[in-house]
Formats: structure tokens, C-alpha cells, sequence
């Protein structure tokens, strides 16, 4: 900006110089006119020939007194010239960065400091994987998982077995009294008791505070109060940034809990956008996930839940799994998949704003009164039929039977929680009390298709229909 406001001259014609060409001119017009009056300057003797007069003609010296004079003279003149340069330049800066002196100086304080402090490029923004990792872990969660699942024994008869799982979470909000943590719906699955692990290794009990099975995300609370207060100085929610700007190439850094070993970094790049991707959840379950990252970053068992991270450090998707086979069973490398943040995000808010609820008694469990099945991926493609439980029979005089549940429908939510399948309507229906009222919301075929209809249901006691 200074060569284009100091050029010799400009578009109209008129001259502008800079302070150094302005003390050279100043100089030279004050030599001349010294030359003229025969003076010296600063108190100097100059010695001049006068012209065409054939006799040198000598300059007296001044007197010490007209030293001091002109001396205080000059220093005055210079003190003015130089303060109003001085004023312009600051006034002309000013007015072409339209802020004050106070906002310049914050600006170059940020620059200083993004420059130095952590050798970051100030120009675009980003910095090194070692930075990102180490700004971004503190926003990281490790999650445990305890599942019970049943399995034959030696004997022919079933037996239950507790299974360990592990996965990871990301820190996306606080609200009064919880932390919430954003991670993927298969890693809470099913689970019986879960706990949290931050950065300073500290553990603390979590719930699940909403799951998206179709877009495989949850969203985990942690009371503040369960927090202790060194844990909390030390973590932080993460930053969103915007999926929607990664463009193919873009280097991006995972950070998981792979193979449950603790919090592990990746980088790599951004593949592809848009990848569609098939999964099997613990249950069996189909899980259809489109619009996906991929990423040759490596992302493996345990890293599901974690995050994908620009290089200024800002979240820009959950990651979710790897491919290590293709459909004719070759083997393959370095291909991740990660749910873009932009398309997470209002899955993720409306799961925020749900009710945390916790597992009731066992003596309080209820009941709806119904039979059902999974409606699997594969039927809702071929025939375009809702994905949920399909009720397969209900219940005479059953909660569901007096909701206005018939067979046939397909129900797809209860009280603002996604349903799609048999195992998840259990696990949703331990948190909710004999005697409760919600909305179902479920799909009824009609007119050549398939319309949502909500109905409210008051659960019945699991304890009383057992007795019947």
C-alpha cells in the first residue's frame, strides 16, 4: 500500500512524496535559498565564489550568539515539519483502514502473536498437525461402553455376558446443568452403563441423552456436578466449522480412541465428498449413511464418534467408520468415512434439547403392548416403505390397542427419539416409567402410500402383563 501511495505521481498529475524525498527537497530549496542570501546554515561558514566578478568575495563567521538562534530556529521548523508528516501519515492510515489507533494495534497484537506463538501461517489460517491436535484435544472424549448380551452355553441354554466396547466423542455444548457430547449411535448401542473419559484421564458416568440410528449419531450428557473442577479448567467445546467448503485434496486430522487404547491422531486427506455407505450395526442391523467424507486418514475401531478436523483446527465431521473390504472381497487400505458436520448438525441440536432421562427401577419398567419386526434396508429400497418397526400384532386392550396403534403401522419415533428398529424401541422404552404418556409417531399405509400419523400412548406396567 505505501508504493501505491508514495509513487512520484499519481493518476492526477500530482506529486507525492515520501518523508525521506520531502527532507531531501526540503534540503536542497533550503541550500538554495542560503546560496542566495549568502547564509549558512546550522551556523556552518560557507564559502561561495560570487559570479563573473573575478574576486572571491569571503562570508564573515556568525557570531555564537546567531548560531544558537538559528540553530533553535531550525530545530523548531524541523519539530513542526516533522510532527504534521507524522499526523497525516497516522490520519491518512486511519482513514484507509477505517479504525482507530487502538484497533490497529489489536490487530498486529493477533498477528504477532499467531505468527510467534505457535508458528502458524497468519495468511491462511492454519497451522501444523501437531497444532491442531493439541488445541483440539481437549474437546475429545473417550467413551466405555458395558453391554449385555445373551449367548448359548455349553448346556444348549443362554446365558448373559457382559461386552466391553469402546468409542469416542467430541464436546459440542454445555447447557445449565450438562455437558453434551456428540458421537455416533452405534457406539452407545444397547449399552447398560456408559462412562466418559477426558483429557486428564478422569472418568466420569454418562447417559444418553438422544440417538439418530438412520443418520448414526447420539448425543451424551454429563452432569456438570459429576465434573470435577480440575477437569473442567481443562477442557473445552469444540469448535464447527463448515463442511460444505472442504474441497478434494484438503488435508484434514482424525483424533479417536482406536482400538480403545486412548486418544490417537491421524492426518490425511479429503478422497471423496458424497460417499453413500452401508453398515451393520451390533445387532445386525442395517444403517444406510450417505453424504459421507472419505478420508485416506486412518480411522479405525474405536475412532468412531471422534473427530475430523480442518487445518485451523475446526470440527467438520463425526467420523464413522472404515471400509477394509470392497464387494468382490478384496482387501483395502486408507479408506475412512466421516458424516459431514453441516449435515450432523440438526440431528445433533434437536437430540440437544431432548429431556436426559435415566434408566428406570425394574419394579416402575412399562410396556406398549405390541409385537413388531424390523422393516430391514433392503425393503424400505426395493418397496419404499418407511424404515422403523413394523407392528406385526397388538395387544387387546393393550396401551398400543388404546393409542389407536394398529397392525400394520410402522413406528418410526416415540416422544422425539428416532425408532428403527425392534432392539432400539426396548432399549428407548428402559428410560420411561409404567404410566407415563408420549407421542408415537407412526406410519400408516393409505392412498397408495405411507402417511405419519402421532398418536399418544400411556404405557402400561411390564411387571402386570407378565402377571396375565
Amino acid at each position: 500500500m505505501s508504493e501505491q501511495i508514495y509513487d512520484d505521481k499519481n493518476r492526477n498529475g500530482e506529486y507525492h512524496f515520501t518523508g525521506e524525498q520531502l527532507y531531501q527537497t526540503q534540503a536542497q530549496d533550503q541550500a538554495a535559498g542560503d546560496a542566495r542570501n549568502n547564509g549558512a546554515p546550522y551556523g556552518q561558514t560557507f564559502y561561495h565564489e560570487a559570479p563573473h566578478t573575478g574576486h572571491p568575495k569571503v562570508k564573515k563567521p556568525m557570531t555564537m550568539g546567531k548560531k544558537w538562534a538559528v540553530a533553535v530556529s531550525m530545530a523548531l521548523v524541523f519539530g513542526l515539519v516533522a510532527g504534521g508528516t507524522m499526523f497525516g501519515v497516522n490520519t491518512l492510515g486511519n482513514y484507509l483502514t477505517g479504525g482507530s489507533s487502538r484497533e490497529y494495534t489489536q490487530l498486529a497484537q493477533t498477528q504477532t502473536t499467531s505468527s510467534s506463538g505457535s508458528g502458524s501461517s497468519s495468511e491462511s489460517g492454519s497451522g501444523t498437525v501437531a497444532e491442531v491436535a493439541s488445541n483440539a484435544m481437549p474437546s475429545l472424549v473417550t467413551i466405555s461402553t458395558m453391554t449385555v448380551e445373551e449367548m448359548q452355553n455349553f448346556f444348549g441354554g443362554t446365558q448373559q455376558y457382559e461386552v466391553q466396547g469402546a468409542g469416542t466423542g467430541v464436546i459440542v455444548g454445555e447447557n445449565d446443568t450438562e455437558l453434551l457430547i456428540a458421537t455416533n449411535s452405534h457406539v452407545v448401542e444397547g449399552a447398560s452403563s456408559l462412562s466418559v473419559g477426558f483429557i486428564d484421564e478422569q472418568s466420569v458416568e454418562g447417559q444418553v441423552k438422544g440417538t439418530d440410528v438412520e443418520n448414526d449419531l447420539a448425543v451424551v450428557s454429563v452432569k456438570l456436578s459429576d465434573i470435577p473442577d480440575d477437569t473442567m479448567n481443562q477442557i473445552k467445546i469444540a469448535t464447527i466449522g463448515d463442511s460444505d467448503e472442504l474441497q478434494l485434496g484438503d488435508q484434514v486430522v482424525a483424533i479417536g480412541n482406536a482400538l480403545g487404547y486412548g486418544q490417537s491422531v491421524t492426518s490425511g486427506y479429503v478422497s471423496a465428498l458424497d460417499r453413500d455407505l452401508t453398515l451393520a450395526d451390533e445387532s445386525g442391523n442395517t444403517i444406510n449413511s450417505t453424504g459421507l467424507i472419505q478420508t485416506d486418514a486412518a480411522i479405525n475401531s474405536g475412532n468412531s464418534g471422534g473427530a475430523l478436523l480442518n487445518m485451523k483446527g475446526e470440527l467438520i465431521g463425526i467420523n464413522e467408520a472404515k471400509s477394509s473390504t470392497t464387494m468382490t472381497g478384496a482387501s483395502v487400505d486408507n479408506v475412512g468415512f466421516a458424516i459431514p458436520i453441516n449435515k450432523a448438525q440438526e440431528s445433533l441440536q434437536e437430540m440437544m434439547n431432548l429431556e436426559t432421562r435415566e434408566k428406570v427401577d425394574e419394579s416402575e419398567a412399562s410396556y406398549m403392548g405390541i409385537q413388531g419386526s424390523d422393516v430391514s434396508a433392503e425393503v424400505t429400497q426395493l418397496y419404499d416403505i418407511p424404515s422403523g418397526v413394523v407392528v406385526a400384532e397388538v395387544v387387546e386392550n393393550g396401551p398400543a390397542d388404546q393409542a389407536g396403534i394398529q397392525r400394520g403401522d410402522i413406528i418410526t419415533e416415540l416422544d422425539g427419539r428416532t425408532v428403527s428398529s425392534m432392539t432400539q424401541l426396548q432399549d428407548i422404552l428402559q428410560y420411561y416409567a409404567a404410566g407415563e404418556t408420549v407421542d408415537v409417531v407412526v406410519q400408516r399405509s393409505g392412498n397408495g402410500g405411507y402417511e405419519a400419523r402421532t398418536v399418544s400412548i400411556t404405557f402400561g406396567s411390564a411387571s402386570e402383563a407378565q402377571g396375565r
